[in-house]
């Protein structure tokens, strides 16, 4: 099994598990390979250093890992207090899951469904669908809290 650190054209970092290299290449080749973030199918490997497992435990603790000199920068280092990209990845899709998750899908009937809620026709709930930019200003002048999120394709099926 190899296990491989993709990137899509926006810069989404993820993971993918093929077969072989061959798998990897013929997935790719056929645009099978889709970034779970934007569903972008122009995918390429990252350059990423093998894994060796040989079975006996290492005598040292990570915090015994020797550390960098004083001033020394990794090129992938982040200024203090901001949160690497790859954080903010994990984090937006942790909370779309939780969306997912915990709201009923009405689909088109997003507007009609979160009217009827906030005036009481029907028992709230947590609700997701498909509103145009103009039912939902139209939602928001009426009082009725409402936040576009934009979910990728990919998050309508499983996700691996």
């Amino acid at each position: 099994m190899k296990v491989l650190d993709l990137q899509c054209a926006h810069g989404h970092v993820f993971e993918g598990w093929f077969a072989s290299e061959d798998d990897f290449q013929r997935q790719l080749s056929s645009h099978l390979l889709i970034c779970p973030m934007c569903s972008d199918t122009s995918v390429t490997k990252l350059p990423s250093a093998p894994r060796l497992n040989f079975g006996a435990s290492s005598t040292s603790t990570p915090a015994e890992a020797p550390q960098a000199s004083a001033g020394a920068v990794s090129p992938q280092a982040e200024p203090a207090g901001s949160v690497p990209p790859a954080a903010l990845q994990a984090a937006w899709m942790q909370m779309v899951r939780r969306v997912m998750a915990n709201t009923e899908d009405v689909g088109e009937r997003f507007a009609e469904e979160a009217r009827r809620m906030h005036y009481g026709e029907t028992d709230e709930r947590g609700i997701r669908g498909q509103a145009t930019k103009e039912e939902t200003v139209e939602l928001l002048e009426e009082g009725i809290a409402v936040v576009p999120l934009p979910v990728p394709p990919g998050f309508k099926d499983t996700l691996q």
